[in-house]
């Protein structure tokens, strides 16, 4: 009798899940194959660089220090550049708050929003351009201390729109036409981001964490129904080995053979949202970087003396273990680091910044691996890794020639990484990285998922419909 009320339930449970999530499942199955091809707008390292202009280092007055010191400004760790805006040089500040300035580099001051005509100058006359402080392209919070934004439209064959900040002057995103159309197919409805909602972070967290939760269990309770149903051995009295007939039929075979499958993936999306914050992010926190930078470097006019050459278009200024670091870059991503950092330099820098933990292991990467590749993000190689033996068993990710921090990963990021890119992404480790291999499996199983997903759509429509019909 137990056993019979548990089948009942488990048949009402599937079948009203179904009804509530079905056209979330489908919708996230299928964004997700327009996903492999199609990403978020974002702006490159490159892309950056290569809108920046030449530095004119001759108008350059005043040393970092002294900018910083006519300002009152403390910038956060790695907070500090020298580059061009609206023909001139300029210093770009992050403060510790995270908030931007932007300093004249001939008299150290403060500089106000820049004006519309300004943004556009610099792309010719075919240009136009449109304020904007929050739209479906900036609506994350990263955004946020660069609001408002000059979208300057450059009048090109692929309808390039190009984001400057009023706040800096510099372009902080370039989206086309082409992506602007498919994000609506993919990563829009696949990330929930209609920009009502994602603006408002918490809400959109929680949004995502109760739909794919239940959406989970409706897979789950499917995945169980579809076995306990299945006859293989014993068939139903009509010979076959399902009850069901029709499209019925079709829903529970393909669903007890690719549940799983969509199970996984909908359950790591949902692990993905890092819920009850079981997982530490990548990002290093601000007291590990600052520990990191170590006291501050001093930066004078002098110290531009070395990169000061023909073709930089920007200047970083950053420190490692108190020890000042210039990265002068190019349009066409060549840098000079001055000086180079020594592995040692790096790992006593590492050492402070945890100092209750003792150097396990360290390896410079030339080559991907499990735990750092570039299979759906941009990160650099060579690369050196340390590990740490301190209670969450902790890897620093460090470029081994400017000693910038890049990232952290502790034990609960790398089992994310198994629980979430694994299973969502199929990125397990060089298995299903060949492409078109890799494609094809991910065309059969979302096209699996998506079968599963809208047969299930339509008899939970039929269902529905039935008690209209009756009466």
């Amino acid at each position: 009798m137990r056993l019979k009320s548990l089948k009942r339930w488990l048949i009402l449970g599937h079948r009203w899940l179904g009804i509530a999530t079905g056209l979330f499942l489908a919708a996230w199955v299928l964004s997700g194959l327009v996903m492999l091809y199609v990403a978020f707008p974002a702006l490159t390292e490159a892309e950056r660089l290569s809108r920046l202009a030449p530095i004119a280092f001759d108008r350059v007055r005043l040393g970092p220090d002294e900018a910083l010191a006519r300002a009152g400004l403390d910038p956060a760790p790695g907070g500090l550049s020298l580059s061009m805006r609206a023909g001139a040089p300029v210093y770009q500040v992050t403060a510790r708050d995270g908030a931007r300035h932007t300093l004249s580099a001939e008299t150290g001051q403060a500089l106000g929003p820049l004006d519309a005509a300004a943004a556009r100058a610099p792309f010719g006359p075919g240009a136009t351009v449109r304020a904007v402080s929050r739209d479906q392209w900036t609506v994350r919070d990263r955004y946020d201390p660069l609001r408002p934004f000059h979208v300057v439209a450059l009048g090109d064959a692929a309808g390039t729109e190009l984001y400057v900040s009023a706040r800096t002057g510099a372009v902080v995103l370039d989206t086309t036409r082409r992506e602007r159309l498919w994000n609506w197919l993919g990563a829009i409805p696949h990330w929930f981001y209609p920009t009502p909602l994602r603006a408002r972070g918490e809400l959109w967290r929680g949004s995502v964490l109760w739909v794919s939760g239940i959406a989970g269990a409706g897979v789950l309770s499917g995945l169980v129904l579809g076995i306990w149903r299945l006859r293989l051995r014993r068939p139903y009295a009509s010979g076959a080995v399902t009850p069901y007939r029709g499209l019925g039929r079709w829903h529970h075979l393909l669903g007890t053979l690719g549940g799983l499958s969509l199970l996984t993936f909908v359950a790591s999306g949902w692990l993905s949202m890092n819920p009850n914050h079981w997982f530490s992010p990548r990002t290093p926190p601000a007291a590990l970087r600052e520990a990191y930078a170590g006291p501050p470097a001093k930066f004078d006019r002098a110290a531009l003396e070395h990169p000061a050459r023909p073709g930089t278009v920007e200047v970083r200024f950053t420190q490692v273990g108190g020890r000042p670091v210039l990265v002068a870059a190019e349009a066409r991503g060549g840098r000079v680091v001055a000086p180079p950092q020594p592995e040692a330099a790096l790992r006593a820098a590492a050492a402070r910044a945890l100092p209750e933990a003792r150097l396990a292991g360290a390896e410079t990467l030339t080559a991907y691996d499990a735990y750092w590749y570039a299979h759906h993000d941009t990160r650099p190689l060579p690369v050196l890794r340390l590990r740490l033996d301190d209670p969450a068993a902790t890897w620093l990710h460090i470029d081994p020639e400017t000693g910038a921090l890049l990232d952290r990963l502790d034990a609960s990021g790398r089992l994310q990484r198994w629980l979430f890119e694994a299973p969502h992404r199929l990125d397990f480790g060089n298995l299903f990285q060949a492409r078109p291999a890799w494609d094809a499996v991910m065309w059969l199983l979302n096209g699996l998922g998506a079968t599963i997903a809208l047969s299930g759509v339509v008899l939970g429509w039929r269902r529905l419909r039935r008690p209209a019909r009756m009466g």
